[in-house]
């Protein structure tokens, strides 16, 4: 699980990798902790450092520019935070707003999380034709913000406020 907050020496977000990679980075001086769990720390013979939740690179890492979040499966349910855009409740599919038989594609504009029931209740139609209003539109997040939304809720709420996905993603 990825679970700790990978910031470039600019204070730029650059990735999440696993809580024993963040370690290593930290004990090889190629990051420091810029944030930790508040009573977690990691202990060893001659070592004791607090749980990295977020660490912060010392050399600057040249990314190229990227433009927009790439769209999965994964990344609808997380930006819709597994709630259906039908009725609220635990959403375990994707559901495209256009369906694909009528020229509607994978894009972050054209799907939303759902529940198995709406999914199938709306069927091969639109969400007009269904009598299913949206609760929410769809919305596409910057690549920072998909990168925050994969974090986890709890772990977005221990974020610093800078660092938090930009209010209209939410």
């Amino acid at each position: 699980m990825r679970d700790t907050l990978v910031l470039n020496a600019s204070f730029e977000p650059l990735s999440t990798v696993t809580l024993n990679r963040a370690v290593v980075l930290v004990l090889q001086d190629k990051a420091v902790v810029e944030q930790s769990h508040p009573e977690l720390r990691v202990r060893g013979a001659s070592v004791d450092l607090p749980m990295p939740r977020v660490i912060r690179l010392c050399r600057y890492v040249r990314v190229p520019f990227r433009r927009h979040a790439v769209w999965s499966r994964r990344g609808v349910l997380v930006r819709d935070q597994h709630r259906c855009a039908y009725c609220g409740r635990r959403a375990t599919t994707v559901d495209h707003v256009v369906p694909r038989s009528h020229g509607g594609g994978d894009t972050w504009l054209n799907t939303v999380a759902s529940c198995a029931e709406d999914n199938h209740r709306k069927a091969d139609r639109t969400p007009e034709e269904a009598g299913m209003p949206l609760l929410r539109q769809p919305f596409e997040p910057s690549a920072t913000d998909a990168m925050l939304f994969g974090l986890g809720a709890s772990q977005r709420e221990a974020l610093p406020d800078w660092l938090a996905p930009s209010a209209g993603a939410a």
